[in-house]
């Protein structure tokens, strides 16, 4: 699993970074990533360098330089990647790269037991300026019964 930077700063914000770590055991980020975050990494979060320059220089045209990290190392090691931004998603998608957003692991972490409530969570995130569509937000509350 890779993640980009807003994930981790979202749920690094409200306190709940433990999240990632009790949902899926490691988490992959580029150098790039570490450096957006700011905050001193846990154990779980491992930093590993990207091989293809040639494709991150070409991604980073389009996109922030976290995404096209993230991107690129997604495609190297075959990861599923946690990323929110629309534009950043939408490349993702159209190099068949299997993605998620921030909300996607929080219906995970319910699933698994990691977390009680998805809408708890949610609201959190909005309190501390997470914003995503409502009808993402709907379907997910929808998915883990808190409707």
């Amino acid at each position: 699993m890779i993640s980009d930077t807003s994930c981790l700063i979202a749920l690094d914000r409200i306190g709940y970074l433990n999240i990632l770590h009790e949902t899926f055991p490691v988490i992959y980020i580029t150098p790039k990533i570490k450096e957006e975050f700011e905050f001193p990494l846990p154990d779980w979060i491992l930093v590993k360098q990207i091989s293809n320059q040639e494709q991150l220089k070409s991604l980073e045209n389009i996109l922030d330089a976290g995404e096209a990290s993230a991107i690129t190392l997604a495609l190297e090691i075959k990861a599923i990647l946690i990323i929110d931004e629309r534009k950043g998603r939408s490349v993702a998608k159209a190099m068949d790269i299997k993605i998620m957003g921030t909300l996607k692991v929080l219906l995970l972490a319910k699933q698994k037991g990691v977390i009680n409530s998805v809408k708890e969570i949610i609201d959190l995130l909005e309190e501390h300026s997470f914003r995503f569509s409502k009808n993402i937000k709907d379907e997910v509350l929808k998915l883990a019964n808190e409707d």
